[in-house]
């Protein structure tokens, strides 16, 4: 039998305990602010019909999903049919045979979809987060993966602007729990963006023109104009389109300039109003004491290309470390109405985890105590101290401290390696004498210093 050598699939990784240990102080930070705000957690399966999937994310979010080959004979039908598919004719009609499930390529569909099938078991308006990974069949490259959690955050069956306020103060408070000081929060609104199609008289080039205007960051001016020109606007429409990507002031001033450029575009002014009414909302909430350490930034080249975005949209960046955005999200009126359940309004944003901490770690934000599994290890000098640790060992558990003991007698050099390479901050050293008075010897790993304490002294102080 030949050996295989041990390989990842391109796009994953494996994580080490110390890796799962940061990974879970971002979760759990973040979800501690999601319950704050009265958001419960569910959870949905792995991968879902692919029918549940295809045409919820505009034809390049198509083609990152994966999809999952059909067990069994998968091919039997397959073979009754011509496989003189030309390429267009592949997905269409060869892929169905072969494929019928395929791994969520986001939350927020699966999201839709429970929510239509629960719909008469849940309190509307309906709050849920969810952490869980996805798969994207994208190519690898820093701070992008194939397989990768988020964390998203919605609320279905309410059309309050308030909510919209509220997921920026969520950012806001979940990035500065996590350490970050310098991050921005941008927001649109995709009526502003509907306005301005129609302002130039291009209403139905909207996607085309969001699409193009959404890589500004990316691809410059230049290169927007450029694309635009290829998806059918003029250089005419250009000249009346710059001065509004190029927006440029504070958020009062940017949000007054489009109430000019557009006056005559009630869907556009709709927009602005919206801005101005969750601007609102969060002046006023940060007011009671909440301190707004983000940037808060109307950018009315955010677009978001993802289809069934309708009102306000959002986008996070840290300004710290280059890296794509680490969050976002928006207003969807109508995407549970894919699955038979029209006009349930609901918003939401996500966090992009393992972006965030990319950021984290470059920043050496992760604390102390993220990275400490086991807090104590006892030693294990023979079967005499392994039998007198025994107790000790349960009393330190009972008491919530993650204790270990040498599960066998060995050298002392080679007991303190084991603690060293596992990060373990402190060791109990029983050797006969400490039998013999009932102190024992804890020693801090970091400094050195060795203490003569009883088992309740020990407790006190590792509590």
């Amino acid at each position: 039998m030949s050996v295989i050598k041990p390989s990842l699939a391109k796009g994953t990784r494996d994580f080490t305990p110390i890796e799962m240990v940061k990974r879970n102080f971002i979760y759990d930070t973040i979800k501690s602010v999601f319950k704050k705000y009265g958001y419960a957690e569910i959870q949905t399966p792995s991968f879902e019909n692919l029918s549940t999937l295809t045409g919820k994310y505009g034809d390049e979010g198509d083609k990152l999903i994966f999809k999952i080959l059909n067990s069994g004979e998968y091919l039997k039908d397959a073979k009754k049919k011509s496989f003189n598919f030309s390429e267009e004719e592949i997905s269409n009609k060869l892929i169905p045979l072969i494929s019928e499930k395929a791994l969520r390529y986001d939350l927020t569909v699966p999201f839709a979809r429970y929510v239509v099938m629960h719909q008469h078991e849940i309190t509307l308006p309906f709050k849920r987060f969810q952490v869980q990974p996805v798969w994207r069949a994208d190519r690898p490259q820093k701070g992008r993966y194939r397989e990768f959690y988020q964390c998203d955050v919605d609320v279905v069956g309410s059309e309050s602007l308030l909510n919209e306020a509220e997921f920026i103060l969520i950012y806001n408070e979940a990035l500065a729990k996590l350490g970050l000081k310098d991050f921005t929060i941008k927001i649109n609104n995709r009526k502003i963006l509907s306005g301005i199609a129609e302002i130039i008289g291009k209403p139905d080039l909207i996607i085309d023109m969001t699409v193009a205007i959404d890589k500004l960051d990316k691809i410059g001016l230049d290169g927007v104009s450029k694309e635009l020109l290829e998806r059918g606007f003029t250089e005419d429409d250009l000249e009346k389109l710059r001065p509004v990507i190029l927006l440029e002031g504070n958020n009062e001033e940017k949000l007054t300039s489009l109430k000019q450029v557009l006056a005559l575009s009630e869907t556009g002014l709709k927009g602005v109003s919206e801005i101005e009414q969750v601007f609102d909302y969060v002046e006023s909430l940060i007011s009671y004491g909440l301190p707004l350490t983000a940037k808060l930034e109307l950018d009315i080249t955010l677009a978001r290309g993802l289809n069934y975005y309708t009102g306000c949209i959002f986008e996070v960046k840290t300004n710290e470390v280059a890296m794509g955005s680490i969050g976002g999200g928006g207003r969807y009126d109508d995407l549970t109405g894919m699955f038979g359940l029209k006009d349930l309004t609901g918003v939401g944003v996500s966090f992009g985890a393992d972006r965030i901490y990319d950021v984290l770690e470059e920043l050496n934000l992760f604390p102390a105590s993220a990275e400490i599994g086991t807090k104590v290890l006892i030693s294990n000098f023979d079967a005499e101290a392994e039998k007198y640790a025994l107790p000790i060992l349960q009393q330190l558990r009972n008491a919530g401290i993650a204790a270990e003991l040498y599960p066998s007698s060995a050298k002392l050099k080679k007991q303190m390696a084991y603690a060293d390479a596992k990060n373990i901050p402190y060791v109990i050293l029983i050797g006969g004498d400490e039998i013999a008075s009932g102190e024992l010897t804890l020693k801090d790993m970091q400094s050195g210093e060795q203490k003569k304490l009883t088992v309740l002294g020990i407790l006190d102080l590792l509590k």
